[in-house]
């Protein structure tokens, strides 16, 4: 069973940091794609942050440059830092994983991701 375990959210100050992470268990296929999503109360979920098998990463418009995705294989953990943040990344964050067929690369829509966390929540004054 795979389980997908968030931790690092919280209330920081606009321009501030946080540091978000996922950790995976149950999951031991290294051919996985992984991402970060987030919602606020009346918006869709959007894509934050994806990482490919190839080590791979994209970025939503909102966020290039002030978020960064990496992982850590031997701890089969995902991390999210976050500096200058805005209010507007106040929204409640799940990371999410699947595997996709091996003639297949990692697609970014959320329909896509099988596994997903429980989330964290950030929150972000002005």
């Amino acid at each position: 069973q795979v389980r997908l375990l968030e931790s690092g959210g919280g209330s920081v100050q606009a321009g501030g940091s946080l540091r978000l992470s996922c950790a995976a268990s149950g999951y031991t296929d290294s051919r996985r794609c992984m991402a970060w999503f987030r919602q606020a109360p009346g918006k869709e979920r959007e894509g934050v942050a994806h990482i490919g098998y190839d080590g791979g990463t994209s970025y939503a418009d909102s966020v290039k440059g002030r978020f960064t995705i990496s992982k850590d294989n031997a701890k089969n953990t995902l991390y999210l830092q976050m500096n200058s943040l805005k209010p507007e990344d106040t929204a409640m964050y799940n990371c999410a994983a699947y595997s996709p067929p091996l003639w297949v690369g990692c697609n970014p829509i959320a329909r896509s991701y099988k596994y997903w966390g429980q989330g964290t929540q950030v929150t972000v004054s002005s």
